[in-house]
């Protein structure tokens, strides 16, 4: 089950960071990618099923779409909108990848405490 939910907010990750760089020359479309990627990070719990995946599926597709066409030229331009979209998407993937539990949290907590004497 954790895996397909991964795996669809990996898809979910993709779909908005394409609307995101499609909408990205508009001041309006900017806006709403960088809002409604916010938000979905903000509302999504931290963990490697869930917020990592979106995260990492939108840094991949800004990513992907960065690298030059074969014609010669960019999706993202090279202007201050595009220079904007590239910073978030390092800032995405460093908030899905820093809000991460600490490895050892999750077997402490399953642990009682230990009485002495």
């Amino acid at each position: 089950m954790k895996v397909l939910a991964a795996l669809g907010l990996f898809l979910g990750g993709l779909v908005v960071g394409l609307a995101s760089v499609a909408l990205h020359p508009l001041w309006w479309g900017l806006l709403l990618g960088v809002l409604a990627t916010s938000a979905a990070l903000w509302a999504l719990p931290p963990g490697w099923w869930l917020r990592a995946p979106f995260g990492a599926g939108w840094a991949v597709m800004a990513a992907y779409l960065s690298v030059p066409r074969p014609e010669g030229d960019y999706v993202i331009a090279a202007d201050g909108q595009g220079y904007v979209l590239l910073g978030f998407g390092v800032a995405v993937l460093i908030f899905s990848l820093t809000t991460l539990p600490a490895p050892g949290r999750r077997a402490a907590q399953g642990r009682l405490p230990v009485e002495e004497g």
